[in-house]
């Protein structure tokens, strides 16, 4: 799931939770030692445990449970789309939650001498799979990007393209139409691959692998002790950020009391931004995202609006005139919104084509290995390694992932079939969108997608975005500025990021099914209904949000949904070209997008070894927009998981998860009663405010004065 947090952020985490994996032990033994559950293998140690056919694999309480993270994880991952855009992986919180609550009423249940079926790691996969599936599509939909660009409200903060043809308003209805008409033609685009890129191939996917491994560490004799104290941690933090969100609701009004966060300390001059909010949600994302990202979003920030920002504005009145408002796209803002644009398609186009590369290169040497002459194997055939060779696990992994076929013919059928419908369907929700672009798409998304899920699984990197990006300039372009080319662009662009995005989640989930023994079946049906699922509560609470503050999506607001304006740029500068852009805008736009290029290079060049200390140009572009508020905020979860770290390194990797978890899901489920609070007009009983000494001198004098 991010723009950007969906990326790299997710990439990076999943090597810090294999880490955690291969040393958790070492704080297990604490609590138990037992050498032969270190040394035998995975499944040598589930060897007793049957594992339950597909179908009860997928019980009614997994999917009550999915439902309930469902709506949690979606107000989190939608807060994050309307504020930074930095989505954190909350794949293993996910598999956490799940192993919490149904562990829980399964021990009661237990206790009571009332249940009938155990808790297993594959029904652990399936709800960790459902929950994920959902809640991505609160990303890939596009609420804080695409399909919000598509507003008035956005439309208005640019002078071009704003007209009616180009304007389509946010509509419970129509939301959740499109949605479903294209979310599940992704995950039957790849399903007959599924053989190839696991077990052929032997693809990696880190995310899925990490994902795995927690999973199957919970359900071990030491794990699950160990997993109990996680949950702990996390239920701790969780009360903790709750209640912290509603302590800063009473004492302040937020913006009635004249600040935006309770409290702030920071450089208030020419918004430079730089302030600490004691936001839980960005401390405990912060905690998550590597020091990498967290460093890279502070390079960024100093760079803006600390050099840049400040030298532009004093070119006001020549470079662009002085009267305009701070909101046009033809003074200081179109700057900040075209540079910032510029370094992500740099970025965004030189890690698609790396990706490529990686992805053409591989599939050069699967095509054609000349020290053993094999060929691209095919779904219905074996693989041409020999059983003898494997390990028990692999053998074991094999067996129950070829057990349980999905036959192509439904996969391509389906296909087909959901093609048909989906043209005709998405040719009434956007008249600007003709039948026969939504043909091209369809017919060249598979191999887009194989692409996508293929370069993920060597890299960990998808790159949705990238593909939606491409979609927006070749439709929009197609379509023309005077038949709607700006709406089509972006209606393209939902339809692109959805297919390419579910088809590399499910790829994800294959592999993590494929390590826990749970069924190919399963795994397509949780996904299936997971999916289901996200395409009626994302469009849900995205209008909740929309309902409940008026002001979203402008600069400035509590959710000004920043990559909702990056996204209808794009599209202008797809459809309208450069004319849109201020004075000297074009140079400075050409610089950073070779900076980009450049840095990116230089990274790939240097090894890993000085490579983690060349910032990344995709998270520096981000604060170029925003401001560094929620950035300092990010770089304080960092300092406390390095403090962490110093102090007790095991501990901290092994609940600094857990903690990260309970901050942001407490964060995250209270904008559900806060937003409530907001429609039904309440406001706080204390107003507090936060004040230098010289301007509380000045308070204090006046009152003296009345």
């Amino acid at each position: 799931m991010p723009s950007y947090g969906g990326h790299d952020a997710v990439a990076v985490s999943a090597e810090e939770e294999d880490k955690y994996y291969t040393k958790r032990t070492a704080f297990a033994e604490e609590a138990e030692r037992d050498e032969f559950m270190e040394l035998a293998s995975i499944e040598e140690i589930f060897s007793s445990e049957e594992v339950p056919s597909w179908q009860k694999q997928l019980t009614l309480r997994a999917f009550v449970v999915s439902f309930i993270l469902t709506v949690l994880f979606t107000f989190i991952v939608m807060k994050l789309n309307l504020t930074t855009g930095i989505i954190p992986s909350l794949n293993v919180s996910a598999g956490l939650l799940g192993f919490f609550f149904v562990k829980t009423w399964t021990n009661f249940l237990e206790k009571a001498g009332m249940l009938r079926q155990p808790f297993t790691r594959q029904e652990n996969t399936v709800i960790q799979t459902c929950v994920v599936a959902s809640s991505g599509i609160a990303f890939s939909g596009g609420f804080g990007g695409h399909l919000f660009g598509m507003s008035r409200t956005v439309a208005k903060q640019s002078t071009v393209a704003n007209n009616s043809q180009n304007i389509k308003d946010p509509s419970l209805g129509w939301m959740i139409g499109f949605l479903f008409v294209v979310s599940f033609l992704g995950l039957l685009s790849v399903v007959p691959l599924r053989k190839i890129m696991i077990i052929d191939f032997k693809l990696i996917y880190p995310s899925g692998t990490a994902t795995a491994h927690f999973i199957n560490s919970f359900h071990t004799p030491q794990g699950a002790k160990l997993a109990r104290k996680q949950v702990k941690a996390l239920g701790k933090f969780f009360s903790f950020s709750f209640l912290w969100g509603f302590f800063q609701w009473f004492f302040t009004a937020g913006e009635n009391c004249g600040f935006v966060n309770f409290p702030t300390f920071g450089l208030k001059a020419f918004e430079n931004r730089f302030y600490f909010d004691f936001s839980a949600t960005y401390v405990g994302v912060g905690m998550i995202c590597p020091f990498l990202i967290n460093m890279s979003l502070l390079v960024g920030a100093i760079l803006s609006w600390g050099v840049m920002w400040p030298l532009i504005a004093a070119k006001k009145g020549s470079w662009y005139p002085a009267e305009l408002s701070p909101s046009s796209l033809h003074g200081l803002q179109g700057y900040k919104v075209f540079i910032a644009i510029a370094m992500i398609l740099g970025d965004g186009l030189y890690n698609f084509f790396k990706v490529l590369g990686c992805t053409l290169f591989g599939l050069y040497n699967q095509l054609c290995n000349k020290n053993s002459g094999t060929v691209l194997p095919l779904s219905g055939r074996s693989s041409s390694e020999s059983p003898l060779s494997l390990s028990y696990d692999d053998q074991r992994r094999n067996q129950l992932f070829l057990k349980d076929q999905i036959p192509a013919w439904v996969a391509v059928g389906g296909y087909v079939i959901l093609a048909i419908i989906s043209t005709a369907t998405l040719t009434h929700i956007f008249s600007q969108l003709k039948w026969y672009y939504i043909v091209v798409i369809y017919v060249i998304t598979p191999t887009l997608a194989f692409c996508n899920a293929y370069g993920s699984g060597l890299t960990d990197w998808s790159l949705a975005s990238t593909y939606g990006k491409l979609a927006i300039f070749t439709i929009g372009a197609w379509a023309g500025a005077s038949h709607g080319g700006v709406l089509a662009g972006l209606a393209a662009c939902g339809i692109m990021m959805n297919i390419v995005s579910t088809a590399c989640d499910l790829m994800q989930d294959f592999k993590t099914g494929y390590m826990t023994l749970a069924s190919p079946r399963s795994m397509l049906v949780s996904q299936i209904i997971g999916t289901a699922m996200g395409c009626v509560i994302s469009p849900c609470v995205f209008s909740f949000f929309y309902q409940a503050f008026p002001d979203m999506g402008s600069p400035g607001s509590a959710y000004p949904a920043p990559y909702a304006l990056v996204y209808r740029n794009i599209s202008i500068l797809g459809v309208e070209g450069l004319a849109a852009l201020p004075h000297h805008c074009l140079e400075l736009c050409c610089v950073f997008f070779i900076a980009a290029i450049v840095i990116n290079g230089t990274r790939d060049v240097a090894g890993k070894k000085w490579a983690r200390f060349i910032p990344l140009p995709m998270a520096m572009a981000i604060p170029f927009y925003l401001g560094a508020y929620f950035v300092i905020d990010m770089c304080v979860g960092s300092l406390i998981l390095f403090v962490w770290r110093k102090v007790n390194k095991a501990k901290a990797d092994t609940f600094g998860p857990a903690v990260a978890s309970g901050l942001i899901c407490g964060d995250g489920i209270w904008s559900l009663p806060s937003s409530i609070l907001t429609v039904l007009g309440l406001k706080p009983p204390i107003c507090m405010k936060f004040l230098s000494r010289g301007a509380n001198a000045k308070v204090d004098a006046f009152l003296k004065g009345s």
